[in-house]
């Protein structure tokens, strides 16, 4: 697989994570309308929340890679990284 390739995969797979949250979200909102109960609401939320870390933690060690070797359209320093990796926890 080339680079091009390896970065498109991950592409799809954020926009996945991404999408998939969104739905969630939905099913999220839905619930608090219908009055669910908050054990459903909260676990439900707590769906959401994880799929979005996952989707940044993703985007952040892509561009760790590209940051390594030394490609990428816009360079981060390492502090950069940690701060962005940092900032999900």
């Amino acid at each position: 697989m080339t680079d091009v390739q390896a970065q498109e995969a991950a592409r799809r797979k954020v926009v996945n994570r991404l999408r998939r949250a969104q739905g969630q979200l939905a099913a999220v909102t839905a619930a608090v309308e219908r009055g669910e109960s908050c054990r459903d609401v909260v676990t439900q939320l707590a769906a959401v929340s994880k799929a979005i870390d996952r989707a940044g933690y993703v985007i952040i060690a892509n561009s760790m890679r590209e940051c390594v070797a030394g490609e990428g359209e816009t360079e981060l320093t390492a502090e950069e990284l940690e701060k962005l990796f940092l900032s999900l926890a």
